[in-house]
């Protein structure tokens, strides 16, 4: 697990163009939602606009890249005017999985060797600045960065029917962002699809890339469940001003 001091470093970030292509397939299934859950409103706004704001307001203020199916293009754009949200993003057509959405969201980048492209889940709208800023500039030197955080759970592994402890100081629960140079990321997006790839990280390591892990936080919570919700806006509330 690598913490960084990203300051010294975001000179350089905002210097060059760097992107962050923010996932949004759900449908709302788990939430028991009729509307998919990155449209909930979450403090009066939908979750979706939190998490894009998350990006723009960070010091590396990425060009915005939302993957959205299709059938919610018109629905997005009428939320937009509803809530005056004006933050500029390209609108892109989700794929049939989630690896399929990243590789057209990947599609719209005008990609060089020092290109930076985050990966976000749509459903993440309290990832810290701090996250964000650390997670550029470590893919910016090591090529990528994944957020994860430990596990505060102890772990038990199901092998034929049984149960084998885990050490769970060994054990990291990967979040998003996920970051990467953008030639790597779209060098890896090329190789066939598999049902293995459940995120990016997993998608670049087939390719033969070690991942490297950078501190997350317990906080930055993917919301999946109705009592998502009312923890996100319990933590939204103490969240001091920037």
């Amino acid at each position: 697990m690598n913490e960084q001091n990203p300051t010294s470093h975001i000179s350089h970030l905002i210097s060059r163009k760097n992107y962050a292509i923010i996932v949004a397939g759900g449908t709302g299934t788990r939430m028991q939602s009729v509307v998919p859950k990155q449209f909930l409103l979450l403090n009066g706004l939908p979750v979706l606009m939190h998490t894009i704001l998350a990006f723009t307001q960070s010091t590396v203020k990425p060009d915005i890249i939302l993957v959205l199916p299709v059938a919610y293009h018109d629905y997005w754009e009428e939320l937009c005017h509803t809530h005056q949200f004006d933050t500029p993003h390209a609108l892109v057509t989700g794929g049939e999985t989630r690896f399929h959405s990243v590789k057209n969201g990947l599609d719209q980048l005008l990609a060089d060797d020092n290109t930076l492209v985050a990966v976000h889940d749509a459903v993440r709208p309290l990832t810290s600045s701090h996250i964000i800023e650390t997670s550029y500039q470590y893919a910016q030197e090591h090529s990528n960065a994944v957020t994860a955080v430990k596990s505060r759970d102890s772990i038990r592994q199901l092998i034929n029917d049984r149960s084998v402890s885990l050490l769970r100081d060994q054990i990291y629960m990967i979040q998003t962002p996920q970051t990467f140079k953008a030639d790597l990321l779209k060098k890896a997006y090329e190789q066939p699809y598999s049902e293995h790839f459940t995120d990016d990280a997993s998608v670049v390591e087939q390719y033969g890339v070690e991942i490297h892990l950078t501190e997350g936080s317990h906080q930055n919570i993917k919301l999946t469940f109705p009592e998502d919700i009312a923890i996100a806006e319990l933590l939204l509330s103490k969240k001091p001003m920037d």
